[in-house]
């Protein structure tokens, strides 16, 4: 094998591969990246994997000697970034050896036998349908916050994602808040289709596609889920299981509702956090024509700010709330006003966009 390509777009598309690929000291062949040289419609491809996520990464790359190799995900796309040069040279016999040739610099890559590399999943072509890429890249925006980091319960590491024929909606939750958006579709599938799909594949395919202005294409399977945008594809297991209902979780009976300013809330929330440590709550009260926040941490600092508010409840009511979590919600609102619903100090208040495309349930800390 033998492939000569400009250096900095090499090490651009390797780091980008490099990123599916595996961490785990047992899994050796899946911390490498495959680089494939053809003759064919995609002369050169790398592609990395973890065995739950896979990605495919086009390479523009002249091929001298078509061919196969295996070249460590951790160190290659540094070292390539490293070189000088424009362009760097990439040669392999078969003992799994790649000597980087760039300038008067000559590297040797000690890679693996190309048949020790897992089997990759294959797109599945047939039910692939188009979808608009920058929506879809603000939509799992605003829910992937609320999507839980603990790895034992796998069904809340992900996203409930439905893909209807006019709109997509999502849902993440970590069981002390959740996220709910949607928004309309120029491009969507000819039906329904749904899957709970990890946040951090959904993560990364946003990432990936950039601003780019070209449409997502979607495949939701029986077991997996692929991406592809701009000639790369991302494929990933899709979380079996059953999401919570996340329309019953929805606070019913609010009694003290009020409609403020986005920023100057987010603003005043910031400011407040700064005291904040530890498991310390900020406190939130809501008064006539005043709604107040404040947060006090024992022998660190304490603080209070007040806003104007359109209440004229005669009832006034006090909730404690994770800091951390109430400022995720407001950033996730879209437009200039929030609306803020609370019921009492010890029921979940709700967070909603004026349009209703976005909700937010957040649980109360008691204070």
């Amino acid at each position: 094998m033998k492939i000569r390509c400009n250096r900095e777009h090499l090490a651009d598309r390797l780091a980008q591969a490099a990123r599916a690929a595996s961490t785990r000291a047992n899994l050796q062949s899946a911390s490498h990246v495959r680089l494939t040289a053809t003759s064919g419609e995609t002369p050169v491809e790398l592609a990395a994997t973890d065995l739950e996520m896979t990605l495919r990464v086009p390479l523009d790359a002249d091929v001298i000697e078509p061919g196969a190799v295996l070249l460590p995900a951790k160190i290659t796309p540094e070292l390539i970034r490293a070189l000088n040069g424009e362009h760097v040279e990439l040669s392999a016999g078969d003992d799994g050896r790649v000597v980087v040739t760039a300038g008067s610099s000559t590297y040797t890559l000690y890679g693996l036998a190309v048949d020790e590399f897992p089997q990759l999943p294959e797109i599945d072509h047939e039910h692939l349908f188009e979808t608009d890429c920058a929506t879809f890249a603000d939509v799992v925006g605003r829910v992937k916050r609320a999507a839980s980091r603990d790895e034992s319960r796998p069904v809340l590491t992900g996203a409930l994602v439905r893909f209807e024929q006019e709109r997509i909606l999502m849902a993440a939750t970590d069981s002390y808040r959740l996220a709910v958006a949607e928004a309309p579709l120029t491009k969507a599938p000819p039906e329904t289709v749904e899957a709970i799909i990890p946040v951090k594949a959904m993560e990364e395919i946003v990432r990936l596609a950039g601003s780019s202005k070209n449409p997502l294409s979607v495949s939701i399977g029986e077991g997996l889920v692929t991406f592809g945008i701009d000639g790369i594809w991302l494929s990933v297991r899709r979380i079996e299981g059953q999401f919570p209902n996340y329309a019953a979780l929805r606070p019913e009976g609010i009694e003290h509702s009020i409609t403020i300013a986005k920023d100057e809330l987010l603003e005043v929330v910031r400011r407040v956090g700064i005291v904040v440590r530890q498991n310390t709550p900020v406190r939130v009260e809501l008064s006539t024509g005043t709604l107040s926040l404040s947060a006090r941490t024992a022998d660190v600092a304490e603080g209070a700010e007040a806003i104007p508010a359109a209440y004229d409840g005669s009832e006034t009511i006090e909730i404690g709330f994770n800091h951390e979590f109430l400022r995720d919600g407001l950033e996730s609102v879209p437009g200039d006003e929030v609306k803020l619903g609370l019921i009492s100090a010890l029921r979940p208040a709700l967070i909603e966009s004026v349009d209703g495309s976005f909700w937010y349930v957040i649980m109360p800390i008691r204070i």
